[in-house]
């Protein structure tokens, strides 16, 4: 493939919450996203989907939501991605957020080290596993996004767009394989993850985790790897995370990168018009489900969602009556929530 076809860093991450009003009050009043998109989930419109970004919904910076209020409560264990990184600029910005955190009452983990960077780790009512992580050593490798300026905290410590992802597995070499040799990322560094200072989570001894750069690397760049051979499969619930998303700029690419995956053998899905954007999806051995998705697509309905209506891509707007009498209502939030 030529190298304007090189994924290029993290597009999006896809979680699981059992709570749809307590997790827009979350993410938009505790840690200060914008919901940028109230949509439903394409596969199963009984549900929400819920998009929270930067002020615009820039590539690299959605963490979006699937509600399913049936769903179980994760295992957790291997073949699970098990960590989210957010990027914030400066250690100013983890100390103004380790004292929001407290005030709110949001279980936190002290400023560490992490990867080389400055880091907090905390944990949403659901157990979602969050990292906050200081880009600013490698600002010049980060893209441009525009941070929500209703951020709890001082507009220039806001969250600045999506960090790192963690990848947990049993045995990592068919994990690296594809990494590497199909999806063209490269091995750059390990480093020691401590045991979590938390309830949540798997208590270990320290695990090596290695650092695959997407593209040029960097903090919105890059996927760690960990090998867990001493605990179980997990299994995905409330709390998890369904998948990451790697960016490819447009559909040229995406159609490139659908070919090179089957000619590697592995089962990719077709290519799917999301309308926010196109994409493929493949599990790659170990259990992780990673999309490509492109930086091409409508842009985000953020004055519905800021207005609360529910967006349809135009597929489904003739549903719309129905769909809308199967949502729960979304309940507002005036405060931050723990």
């Amino acid at each position: 493939m030529a190298s304007d076809d090189t994924l290029q860093g993290v597009h999006h991450v896809s979680a699981v919450t059992g709570r749809a009003s307590y997790n827009v009050q979350f993410y938009t009043q505790t840690l200060g996203l914008r919901l940028v998109a109230k949509t439903v989930n394409q596969d199963d419109t009984s549900s929400y989907h819920l998009f929270y970004a930067d002020t615009h919904g820039t590539p690299g910076t959605d963490l979006t939501f699937f509600d399913i209020a049936r769903a179980r409560d994760q295992r957790d264990g291997t073949g699970l991605i098990t960590g989210t990184s957010l990027r914030v600029r400066g250690e100013a910005a983890l100390q103004a957020w380790a004292e929001h955190l407290d005030a709110v009452g949001v279980r936190r983990t002290p400023i560490h080290q992490r990867a080389g960077r400055a880091a907090i780790t905390l944990y949403d009512a659901e157990g979602q596993t969050l990292h906050l992580v200081d880009d600013a050593p490698d600002v010049d490798r980060v893209p441009d996004t525009t941070p929500w300026s209703q951020s709890p905290v001082d507009s220039d410590y806001a969250i600045q767009g999506l960090g790192p992802v963690e990848i947990t597995v049993d045995a990592d070499a068919p994990t690296r394989q594809v990494l590497t040799d199909v999806l063209g990322l490269a091995p750059t560094r390990d480093y020691t993850v401590d045991a979590p200072d938390s309830d949540v989570g798997l208590p270990h001894p320290p695990d090596t985790a290695t650092v695959f750069s997407i593209g040029d690397g960097g903090a919105a760049a890059e996927l760690h790897l960990i090998e867990r051979s001493d605990v179980g499969r997990g299994w995905l619930g409330k709390g998890g995370v369904h998948h990451v998303a790697l960016r490819t700029p447009n559909e040229d690419t995406i159609t490139d990168w659908h070919e090179r995956i089957t000619s590697a053998g592995l089962n990719v899905s077709p290519i799917i018009d999301r309308h926010y954007f196109t994409s493929i999806y493949v599990r790659e051995p170990g259990g992780i489900l990673i999309e490509i998705a492109t930086d091409t697509g409508a842009p985000f309905p953020v004055e519905e969602a800021d207005a609360g209506k529910v967006t349809l891509p135009p597929a489904l707007e003739p549903d719309r009556a129905s769909i809308e009498d199967k949502l729960t209502p979304i309940e507002a939030a005036s405060q931050p929530v723990a």
